[in-house]
């Protein structure tokens, strides 16, 4: 009990500061968030408690956690309160699958799968992937998870020579290559800003337009033959991509 009230007085916005005090513990609460303090999942103070711990209006308290609710970084349940909303922080320099992400978090990942099939390339795969105009490609197309939650769309295209089976995959792609010996070894990613389709919205529960992450990976074995072709579609409430600079 002592922990939870002293976190709480660590939430206490200062009078004294010309920032009005919403937006202080709109912040202050957000740092405890990323530092920890709250896990994915967890519920956070009431607007009620808060209130009442830090001496301050409801309207304060309710105006602070509007704040959050807007950047994603919190969502309520009907009935049972307000929760921590499970966000990824992507670092651009590390090679690593969704799934091993989620994990590092302490998150579980899983998948919905929406096609897997055989197919021809398009024009731009047989440029990208450098494949030949007779040969296929396996589709893998899912909704990305984490804690039951969607997170991404994600549209995989891979030569059928290197995966002919794409009823074998299971959660986590990288992990079945590693297991038939075609490991990707790296991988050139870029990053642009979408808005969400009407198709994409309805599947990850947000409002056609809004605006999403797209991720286009192409993956290499060793030898610098290319593997994958990925477009994730991401939810930019709940993602983050992170890059380390020094001079």
């Amino acid at each position: 009990m002592k922990h939870a009230l002293d976190l709480l007085l660590t939430l206490r916005p200062d009078e004294a500061q010309p920032t009005p005090l919403y937006l202080q513990l709109a912040r202050n609460l957000e740092n405890a968030i990323h530092s920890g303090q709250w896990q994915v999942d967890q519920a956070l103070p009431s607007e009620r408690c808060l209130s009442e711990g830090l001496k301050i209006s409801r309207v304060t308290a309710r105006k602070a956690m509007e704040v959050l609710l807007e950047q994603g970084l919190i969502r309520r349940n009907q009935g049972s309160g307000t929760y921590i909303s499970p966000r990824l922080e992507q670092p651009l320099s590390r090679l690593s699958s969704f799934s091993e992400m989620l994990r590092q978090k302490g998150l579980t990942p899983s998948s919905t799968w929406l096609e897997r099939y055989i197919d021809r390339p398009s024009h731009e795969e047989v440029i990208r992937l450098g494949l030949s105009p007779t040969e296929k490609v396996t589709r893998l197309h899912r909704l990305r998870k984490a804690d039951g939650m969607v997170m991404a769309i994600e549209r995989s295209t891979i030569p059928t020579r290197l995966l002919p089976n794409p009823q074998a995959v299971g959660d986590s792609l990288y992990e079945h290559l590693d297991s038939i010996n075609r490991p990707v070894v790296r991988a050139l990613q870029h990053i642009r800003a979408i808005n969400a389709s009407a198709d994409d919205a309805e599947l990850v529960g947000i409002a056609p337009g809004t605006a999403m992450l797209l991720m286009t990976r192409i993956g290499y074995l060793d030898g610098n033959t290319p593997i994958e072709l990925t477009d994730t579609y991401c939810r930019n409430d709940y993602y983050d991509f992170v890059a380390e600079l020094r001079r």
